[in-house]
């Protein structure tokens, strides 16, 4: 990957998913401006099409195949965000495909990935045996993998959140943002560093899945154990030799890990303030924020709530 040309491909992707994603707003947040001392924004997220920023870099991903991968169909290995975003951008541009779920998937995540047209196969326990088995499917059918952050179309497609929030607000000092397998922080982040060098990109994490926070400490990607967490959506391992690992690295300017109780907390205070639902990886941003967020005070500062896919089970847990 030419990282070099990451900002100019963030910029075209903005153009080709244009008309398939919503622009979504950037609010201002009394409620977190005053706990924090800054001005603080959010990136409403919780408010694009299938209720996440996935979708933006499955759009891309799709519409950067060549016409003859696209007819030979998709693979995805997902039962979250990113497999309803390969459905429903599947869906729209006429391309077959499957979304691998893990055998014990709740009912409720293999209804939504079917309701945006998504095929569902069932394979496996844990979600890494699901997605080795999604690409081994993928190479066996001369079919194309759809990686949900290591690849730099999709790494642009998320990036697109950038572009967005540089025209929606073009003096920001600092933007906080949950980190999974950081797809979103590699793209949103390179961009926004084109726009201002002095940028604060701050990586968000819970505690109890803090697995880039730690592989970048220790100078590699390490393969360790996550623990259950509200942050379902940034929960779990990376692949080994992931782009997004020295992006992440030579980008980042802080890390912040959080505990369940501080992001069940900001999730509560969102909701009271904002009267929207949110997701808990969009609750890790708010908690990162209210720990550091001082830091960055008389200053513009950017939340990205990611975003509000939450089950009712889970939100009868933290109200």
């Amino acid at each position: 990957m030419d990282r070099s040309r990451l900002p100019a491909e963030i910029a075209l992707a903005a153009n080709r998913i244009r008309d398939h994603v919503r622009e979504t707003p950037l609010e201002f947040s009394p409620w977190f401006s005053e706990k924090t001392g800054a001005k603080v924004w959010l990136k409403l997220e919780n408010l694009q099409l299938t209720g996440s920023f996935k979708l933006r870099g499955a759009f891309n991903k799709l519409l950067t195949m060549t016409e003859g991968e696209r007819a030979a169909g998709g693979v995805a290995a997902s039962s979250g965000n990113h497999g309803a975003a390969v459905a429903c951008a599947m869906d729209r541009l006429g391309v077959s495909g499957v979304i691998f779920v893990p055998e014990k998937t709740s009912p409720a995540k293999v209804d939504t990935i079917r309701r945006f047209g998504g095929e569902v196969r069932f394979f496996g326990i844990d979600g890494l045996d699901t997605e080795l088995h999604a690409r081994q499917y993928a190479a066996d059918h001369g079919m194309t993998y759809l990686s949900p952050y290591n690849d730099p179309a999709v790494i642009a497609g998320q990036g697109t959140c950038g572009v967005e929030i540089a025209r929606q607000l073009p003096d920001i000092n600092a933007i906080y943002i949950a980190v999974g397998g950081g797809g979103l922080i590699s793209g949103a982040g390179s961009f926004l560093k084109t726009i201002n060098r002095k940028i604060g990109i701050v990586s968000c994490q819970p505690a109890a899945s803090a697995v880039m926070t730690e592989s970048v400490r220790a100078g590699r990607i390490l393969d360790i154990s996550s623990e259950p967490t509200l942050s379902d959506g940034t929960a779990g391992g990376i692949e080994p030799g992931a782009i997004t690992f020295e992006i992440c690295r030579d980008i980042i300017s802080d890390y912040v890990t959080v505990t369940e109780d501080e992001i069940a907390s900001a999730m509560r205070a969102f909701i009271d303030a904002h009267h929207l639902l949110l997701e808990g990886a969009a609750g890790v941003a708010l908690a990162g924020l209210l720990t550091l967020g001082r830091k960055h005070a008389g200053g513009n500062i950017v939340v990205l709530i990611c975003g509000g896919n939450i089950s009712r089970d889970t939100l009868r847990r933290i109200i």
